[in-house]
């Protein structure tokens, strides 16, 4: 009697977890079988990489017949899935103007690497056709050494004054990455004067839908303070005489020089800007960032904030050992699990009614998995909420939102499924507590997944990082308990 029990008790919950880790690897494995047609970048990377098996150090004819008309971009996202000493001699067979293009677009790793192996002159050559925005990016994985070097090395024909003053900003700061080659209007312009000096700016800029307005003396009109807005559709539609100050917006959203690029990626993405405006600490306009120059950073803090939901980094891990990622991953397994096995401990408690009722095992994984994708789903949303820089009082007042919105679902899905229960058992109180059973789970889950990343980030842990792994154990162990206990206070009636 006493192993019938633990079997059963170990059944149910090994089918439990079986199926909620199913849920969750079968959303990964449909996104990878989506992307198995693979795009040329790829087929490059492959190419690559059988040559590279063929021979380690293939010579650099070899290199750029395998290189052949492939665009910089496509070269780039190759070397990306390349080890550093393969994307070094990639890059070492490429010619001056494409190895230009591409050390401008790959990641900080390779980037490092490839810098690190270049002396002066040649990353000097390097930098030289880009813009100084693009070339202070590059540089920001330099070493110190090399920084002195290439100023030493800097002549009047080509001064890298600018990347200098550039690299005074912090790393990764609106500074470092705005462009410095935009236009700026006078207020006291009238509406035909700014037309004029749109149609007269150089072709190379880009012109964005709103242009900024400065005021205040001074000869350069970028080195004046940020007054106000105006979109093109304005200056098409208003009468050519009037002044631009009249029909400018005076409310602008703008952003400090020294801001993380991150803060200026949340703010284009809130209120839908194609560019933003960057000012010194005293008001002055110094720069403009168009939102496509972040569109990296925005796809990036996705990729990391779903990496960390589930409690991996996909793009570390394809360069780690399987030692290295084992011990990794392993820490959040191991945390997982213990608390899975108080799941465990709560069925065993419970073995009594189980045997007495064993259709109850049947309803036990459904049970779990949906109400631990409330869960996630509740979790998903917090987690963004709180990286958005959410307020105290929006926070709480998301988690009375999820609250209901979790009730009315646990209540359509209580009807539905206690109806199930009911049939199958053949008498109407076993539906009555697998209804209200489910109800209470995934009420209880909606609101672990909200508050388990508020509590995370008010004691000082990261919300992405533990909101995934810890709401799923605690949301078995609340749910295996509330099921249970509610079976065994009407075990009576379904007897």
């Amino acid at each position: 009697m006493k192993y019938r029990r633990l079997f059963v008790a170990g059944t149910v919950f090994v089918t439990a977890f079986i199926v909620r880790q199913g849920f969750s690897n079968l959303a990964i494995i449909l996104i990878q079988y989506d992307m198995s047609e693979q795009p040329e970048w790829k087929q490059l990377t492959g190419r690559l990489l059988t040559l590279f098996e063929t021979d380690n150090t293939p010579d650099r004819e070899r290199l750029r017949a395998a290189l052949k008309d492939e665009s910089a971009v496509d070269i780039t996202l190759a070397m990306d899935d390349l080890t550093e000493e393969q994307a070094m001699q990639v890059f070492k067979s490429l010619h001056k103007g494409t190895a230009t293009e591409v050390l401008a677009k790959l990641d900080q790793e390779h980037t490092e690497h490839i810098l690190a192996r270049l002396d002066p002159q040649e990353l000097k050559d390097l930098l030289e056709p880009l813009p100084a925005r693009e070339a202070a990016i590059v540089l920001s994985d330099a070493s110190d050494k090399q920084l002195e070097s290439l100023m030493e090395n800097s002549t009047p024909e080509a001064p890298l004054t600018d990347v200098q003053h550039r690299l005074d900003y912090p790393k990764g700061s609106a500074g470092r990455i705005m462009t410095t080659e935009f236009i700026a209007l006078d207020q006291k312009m009238t509406i035909a004067e700014a037309l004029q000096l749109v149609k007269q700016t150089d072709p190379d800029i880009d012109i964005p839908s709103d242009l900024y307005v400065v005021e205040g003396e001074g000869k350069a009109v970028q080195r004046r303070r940020l007054h106000g807005v105006i979109s093109i559709r304005s200056l098409l539609m208003c009468n050519p005489e009037q002044k631009v100050e009249e029909v400018m917006a005076t409310d602008v959203v703008s952003v400090l020089d020294d801001v993380n690029e991150e803060d200026v990626a949340a703010l284009l993405s809130k209120y839908k800007f194609s560019t933003m405006p960057v000012t010194d600490a005293d008001g002055y306009l110094v720069g403009v960032i168009p939102a496509d120059d972040l569109m990296p950073v925005i796809a990036g803090r996705l990729r990391h904030l779903y990496n960390q939901a589930v409690g991996t980094d996909a793009e570390v891990m394809e360069r780690l050992t399987p030692a290295q990622a084992a011990k990794v991953r392993v820490p959040w397994l191991l945390g997982t699990m213990a608390i899975e096995l108080g799941a465990g401990l709560i069925i065993s408690h419970y073995d009594a009614v189980l045997q007495k009722v064993i259709l109850l095992a049947s309803f036990m994984p459904v049970i779990s998995a949906v109400s631990g994708n409330v869960g996630l789903q509740a979790a998903a949303i917090t987690v963004r909420a709180l990286d958005a820089g959410s307020r105290r009082k929006n926070l709480w007042g998301a988690l009375r939102k999820e609250g209901a919105t979790s009730l009315l679902m646990a209540i359509v899905c209580g009807v539905v499924l206690g109806a199930i229960g009911a049939i199958w058992a053949k008498q109407l109180p076993f539906g009555i507590v697998i209804g209200a059973a489910i109800i209470c789970s995934m009420l209880t889950a909606g609101l672990m997944g909200t508050v388990i990343p508020i509590v995370s980030k008010r004691f000082g842990f990261d919300p992405a990082t533990t909101a995934g792994p810890f709401e799923t154990a605690f949301q078995d162990v609340i749910g295996f308990a509330v099921f249970l206990g509610l079976a065994t206070l009407f075990q009576d009636w379904m007897v």
